[in-house]
Formats: structure tokens, C-alpha cells, sequence
């Protein structure tokens, strides 16, 4: 049996039905999937960083930043095979105001804090759809590991504690140390 295709547009239109108001879907070449809630550390990690990206982008008015798995459409196929997808922290360059649904345009930074329940494979396929959307920068943060993965179209880094985090040519100027991402260890 063939699964059902949804098109972005008939997504929007289902999101708010009761069976999935309690519910973290996303829409991914055309097929819902239902994702975890986010852990404690997740919410921590994700404050911290959307803290300071935002206050960045504030004080120098370069745009806005997003939070709390805002949904992006990446893709629009002729046949209805699109992908609707939330990310914990998005900045899109010298926006005032994002719509009340689903922002039809890639972001030019897009962040993913990776919870145990994350697959790797979706994650990779997150990131080319990001990059092929027309992002120009994707952060994804592995906390256990204490380290960050830059993508752009020009490949992947690995940073670690040591290093410091740059916002490159989308957000000039930005800095933080991979360290100052995560919370410090509680020692006992």
C-alpha cells in the first residue's frame, strides 16, 4: 500500500485538527513524523544560545531569531512531496515580522540541538534539505559530546570546547566559545 503524500498547504490545514494539537510533527518529503519532546538539557542548551544569538541580532538590528521549533518550509514539490520543518533557533537576515503560520523562505542560520531520540540519518537529510533550501549556515549541537558540527555549502567542521563558534559571513562579528553553549557540569 502506498502511504498518502501531504503538500505543505494541506499540512497547515491539519496541524490544528485535536488529533495533533498535543503533538510535534513535522512534514518531510511529503510524510508526517512525529517527533520527541525535547529534554531539560535540550531547553537549557537551546535558551543559552538563542540568548545570545539574540541579543547579537537585536543590538546590531540585523533581523530576527526564532525559537521553539518554528516551521520552515524547505521544500515545495510538483508532486505535493514537501518538507515542512521545525528548528529549535533560526535567524533570517533584515526581517521585521514572520507570519503566523509556517515561514515560506529558508533562514540564512539554522541551529538543531540533538536529543538522545534524534536519528542520525534525519539529521543528515535536515541538513541537506536545509543547505539545498538556501540556508547558508547550520549549527548542530551534540550535547553529550560537548561539541558543535558547522555546515555550510562548502562542507562540515567540528568544533569542541576549545574553539570558538563563529557566525561567519551571516551573522559578522558573532563569537561564542563552544564552552560557554553548555551548561556547566554539576560536580557532586
Amino acid at each position: 500500500m502506498e502511504r498518502q503524500v501531504i503538500s505543505a498547504d494541506g499540512f497547515l490545514k491539519i496541524i490544528g485538527s485535536p488529533e495533533y494539537l498535543d503533538r510535534s510533527i513535522e512534514l518531510v518529503e511529503g510524510e508526517i513524523v512525529e517527533m520527541s519532546k525535547p529534554s531539560g538539557l535540550h531547553g537549557q542548551i537551546t535558551f543559552l544560545l538563542s540568548l545570545r544569538i539574540g541579543n547579537f541580532v537585536v543590538d546590531n538590528g540585523l533581523g530576527i531569531v526564532t525559537s521553539a521549533d518554528t516551521g520552515f518550509i524547505l521544500e515545495r514539490n510538483p508532486d505535493g512531496r514537501d518538507t515542512l520543518r521545525g528548528l529549535d533557533i533560526a535567524f533570517v537576515r533584515g526581517a521585521r515580522v514572520l507570519p503566523d503560520q509556517p515561514v515560506d523562505v529558508a533562514p540564512d542560520l539554522a541551529v538543531e540541538v540533538i536529543s538522545p531520540s534524534n536519528e542520525a540519518a534525519d539529521i543528515r537529510l535536515k541538513i541537506r534539505q536545509l543547505l539545498d533550501a538556501g540556508t547558508a549556515l547550520v549549527w548542530i549541537v551534540y550535547p553529550e559530546m560537548r561539541i558543535v558540527d558547522v555546515h555550510t555549502r562548502d562542507g562540515a567542521t567540528t568544533l569542541n570546547a576549545a574553539d570558538m563558534l563563529s557566525g561567519g559571513d551571516v551573522l559578522p562579528g558573532f563569537e561564542i566559545s563552544v564552552r560557554e553553549i553548555f551548561p556547566a557540569p554539576v560536580s557532586s
